[in-house]
């Protein structure tokens, strides 16, 4: 474990993590769901109500004018985190499910026609999944599979020739939530670019633990949520290459997305407001400014490696639990495992791990077809984030066994 990481200074400022669960001390191991929340995201969303809450954009006071100036400065944030090229290009919104769904209802609207195409992978949240299946059935169309292996690791070849079928976009995860899989993205964009087709990345489980940048990606859209990467929830982002935002059309329509309104016509407003209908979660967006920079005053290698280091070791250490199975031994994998054991139901392995005081998610985690695809009902998947320890590792892997020995 790199010796600069100070875990116990990390975790002192997340004070939920500091209770005990049915008489034992807390174990969160279900960060890919959510992430725990940093004291200065806590108190920055608290002082935005105390001091500086009024509606943005709208106003001449004071107030008014100090909000908007703070909104704005945490869209320039988000914008050089992910090394956008401007911040027009950054597009608030409730998190990753609206920012795939305002891209699905804006591309149909102007790109999509009888018969169109959509690929996606096989790995895929029902989030990045389901408006594109909705979307392109709604137009008699299909939505084109990249396959996996057993391993969980996509098949470019498979990829690069469902390319030539032309497809309208190509919509892949950059981290996988059930296996963890480390999606090679930059060739998957420089592939489909190739031939002339945009790409939408989920960041949803990879903008906490890996930096991001979207220019040297090359992707058109990329999407996160905030509640994955230690901020509060109800805020995300739709980052989009300005070219795409400027043609695609609004999303919702209502007050500030709007230029000039008559009853004959409305003209919509310039980047980023166009898509950005109606109040804001200002609060949220400035808890999410405030988790930015408490992850840029981390030394991000450091946070990788520690996190790369509980993986392994749960890994290495669930191998010794007798039935165990894996789901998801990519070779190039984020911080999350994710298996059953056999002659146990994951659901009741889960319920007895969180008598213990382990948080852990059990069920399909919103990507059915990756049950499907395996042949299960579901796992058990632990994920970790920076202020989880080895000594939790080694209480959650007491706990399996534990467990798995009373389940059989």
């Amino acid at each position: 474990m790199n010796e600069s990481f100070d875990i116990q200074s990390i975790r002192k400022q997340f004070p939920i993590l500091d209770q005990e669960v049915y008489g034992k001390p807390l174990v969160y191991f279900d960060n890919a769901a959510t992430t725990q929340k940093p004291l200065c995201v806590i108190e920055r969303e608290r002082a935005y109500y105390l001091n500086e809450n009024c509606n943005i954009h709208r106003g001449v006071h004071y107030l008014s004018q100090k909000a908007t100036e703070a909104y704005e400065n945490a869209r320039k944030t988000v914008a050089d985190f992910i090394h956008a090229r401007e911040a027009r290009e950054v597009i608030f919104t409730r998190g990753t499910t609206e920012s795939v769904n305002l891209l699905a209802t804006s591309f149909e609207h102007f790109f999509i026609q009888e018969g169109d195409t959509v690929l996606v992978s096989a790995m895929e949240h029902h989030s990045n999944l389901v408006p594109w299946q909705q979307m392109v059935q709604r137009h008699h169309g299909n939505l084109l599979v990249i396959p996996m292996s057993d391993q969980g690791e996509l098949d470019l070849n498979c990829y690069s020739e469902l390319l030539d079928q032309r497809p309208k976009l190509v919509a892949v995860a950059h981290v996988s939530n059930v296996l963890g899989t480390i999606n090679p993205v930059k060739e998957m964009v420089r592939m489909a670019h190739e031939k002339g087709i945009p790409v939408v990345i989920d960041g949803a489980q990879s903008v906490a633990h890996m930096p991001i940048d979207v220019q040297d990606l090359d992707c058109d859209f990329f999407v996160f949520s905030g509640h994955k990467m230690y901020a509060p929830m109800g805020v995300g982002v739709l980052y989009g290459k300005a070219e795409w935002l400027e043609k695609l059309p609004p999303y919702q329509f209502g007050g500030e997305m709007v230029d000039v309104v008559s009853f004959e016509r409305t003209t919509f407003n310039v980047l980023p407001y166009k898509f950005e209908a109606g109040t804001p979660n200002v609060g949220a967006a400035l808890g999410l400014e405030a988790a930015i920079r408490f992850l840029q005053r981390l030394d991000r290698s450091a946070v990788e490696s520690h996190e790369a280091t509980l993986l392994h070791a749960a890994v290495d250490r669930l191998c010794g639990i007798e039935g165990i199975r894996f789901i998801g031994e990519a070779k190039n994998r984020s911080g999350l495992v994710s298996f059953v054991v056999k002659g146990v139901h994951p659901y009741d392995l889960g319920t007895i791990i969180d008598k213990m005081g382990i948080a852990v998610r059990t069920g399909h985690h919103c990507a059915e077809p990756v049950m499907t695809r395996f042949g299960i009902p579901g796992t058990v998947r632990a994920s970790f984030a920076m202020y989880n320890t080895l000594e939790e590792v080694d209480a959650f892997v007491a706990a399996v066994k534990r467990a798995a020995l009373m389940l059989r």
